[in-house]
């Protein structure tokens, strides 16, 4: 249960949509490395804050630091968070929005735990020959 409520903090995990015309947002690539930052409001059940590593790429979110656990959904062209997590027999659900360089949302295990998440994009590194 308690993995399934960090894993959610990935969903690495967005806010509100940024005040921009719908040809600016769809332009944005949510492509590449995110951290993603998970407090937990309400449930006893959790720990009050997890961290983790995903991965976007055309869209499909997948999980890189955390393990037992299943990620499915989409990031929208609009930005659009929606994930669903499975560890063992509980299930969770993320939700929110990725903008060019942040995001932030809500997930929930069931009734168990609740809150909310952050993410900030990682820099892109490239390899520099000498």
């Amino acid at each position: 249960m308690l993995k399934l409520a960090a894993i959610l903090a990935l969903g690495a995990g967005l806010s509100a949509p940024a005040m921009v015309p719908a040809t600016a947002r769809e332009a944005v690539s949510f492509n590449g490395a995110w951290s993603v930052d998970l407090v937990t409001e309400s449930g006893m059940v959790c720990d009050s804050r997890y961290s983790y590593s995903v991965s976007v790429r055309d869209g499909q979110v997948r999980l890189v630091s955390g393990q037992n656990a299943s990620l499915s959904g989409r990031v929208g062209p609009d930005g659009t968070v929606g994930l669903s997590v499975t560890n063992g027999s509980a299930t969770g659900a993320v939700s929110g929005r990725l903008q060019a360089s942040s995001g932030g949302g809500t997930w929930k295990v069931s009734s168990l735990c609740s809150g909310r998440w952050t993410a900030r994009r990682q820099p892109t590194r490239t390899a520099q020959a000498e």
